[in-house]
């Protein structure tokens, strides 16, 4: 990988058309359902970008498009300057290594026939970084000590753990072999509440230790503002607003930033707010209005809005929007 590249990860124009295919244009246009619309942002090393928005607007679609675990329909992805797309065979299988993801369900993501030894050792087998006989089950035994779990118990089986101890096994697969970028897909939305935090800060811990950058998909916005550096918001698909964590919750200048963040739980049941509740229905995917996406359910739309696909634009506070009304809480919050 160059040293060089001024960002780590890089996506331009990438779009992702399940149902069809660019072979098939005779398939109907009602079969295809477009999961990811254009997405184009970057990361730099050691960051943290937080991609929120409500289900189905295409955050794991786009996690997995990333990786190279499903391949796009359209546009670029680019790992430290290199094209994910003309990477041979081998360069791709050395991409893996230095790009790892932590699922959602850790109890679907780990194999209940294998231990967590063997769970663990695997990746360091299969990129070559084992060493023989006792000193890999050290390596595994360190591996578990860094999420927080006792060597003692690596020849148990997932089953043998609750959920949140399997996901700090998911959590140790993903830096076993030293990765620059972990895409954590929603990591905590099927744990307890008591449990969420716990694996936060270890997430948290891990990267100032590790120095790897973090992709951390979530709908919950009160653990996003603990852990991102800028904030990434998607709708049907499409990025509404990207820009620093601060300047986005404080200064949100997106109808639908602002009526998600209107949303967020307070701990002062006294602090003033208004709720801002949207109107209708989250269209289909396969039937995404023309425009502006989000013009069905917003407040502020006209014709334009119907009309023309609104484009993102440098907004005051350092975000961008994609608005034609967009401005410093035009909705008040």
């Amino acid at each position: 990988m160059s040293p060089s590249a001024p960002f780590l990860l890089r996506a331009e124009g990438i779009g992702k058309v399940f149902g069809g295919s660019r072979g098939l244009p005779f398939v109907a246009a009602s079969a295809r359902v477009r999961a990811v619309d254009g997405v184009s942002f970057a990361m730099q090393p050691g960051e943290t970008l937080a991609v929120v928005g409500e289900s189905g607007c295409g955050k794991s679609t786009l996690a997995r498009l990333l990786l190279r675990l499903i391949e796009p329909s359209e546009g670029r992805v680019h790992f430290d300057g290199q094209d994910l797309e003309a990477l041979s065979q081998e360069a791709l299988r050395q991409f893996r290594r230095h790009a790892q993801m932590v699922f959602q369900d850790p109890f679907g993501s780990l194999s209940p026939r294998r231990t967590v030894f063997q769970t663990l050792a695997e990746p360091l087998q299969t990129f070559g970084l084992a060493q023989p006989g006792k000193a890999l089950r050290e390596q595994v035994a360190d591996l578990m000590r860094q999420v927080g779990l006792p060597a003692s118990v690596m020849d148990r089986y997932p089953r043998q753990f609750s959920g949140g101890q399997r996901q700090r096994i998911g959590i140790a697969r993903a830096i076993a072999t030293g990765p620059r970028l972990i895409v954590a897909d929603e990591p905590v939305s099927a744990l307890d509440v008591s449990i969420q935090a716990q694996i936060v800060n270890l997430l948290q811990d891990l990267q100032e230790r590790n120095g790897f950058s973090c992709l951390f998909i979530a709908h919950d916005l009160a653990v996003v503002r603990h852990i991102a550096d800028r904030v990434m918001v998607m709708y049907l698909g499409r990025v509404v607003e990207i820009g620093p964590r601060r300047a986005v919750y404080e200064a949100p200048h997106h109808p639908y930033t602002q009526a998600l963040l209107s949303a967020v739980p307070r701990p002062d049941p006294g602090a003033a707010r208004r709720r801002i509740v949207l109107g209708g229905d989250v269209p289909s995917p396969s039937r995404i209005p023309p425009g502006c996406a989000f013009h069905t359910r917003c407040p502020l739309a006209r014709d334009i809005c119907r009309q023309e696909r609104p484009a993102l634009r440098e907004m005051p506070g350092g975000q961008q929007a994609a608005c034609h009304f967009a401005g410093p809480n035009p909705i008040p919050v």
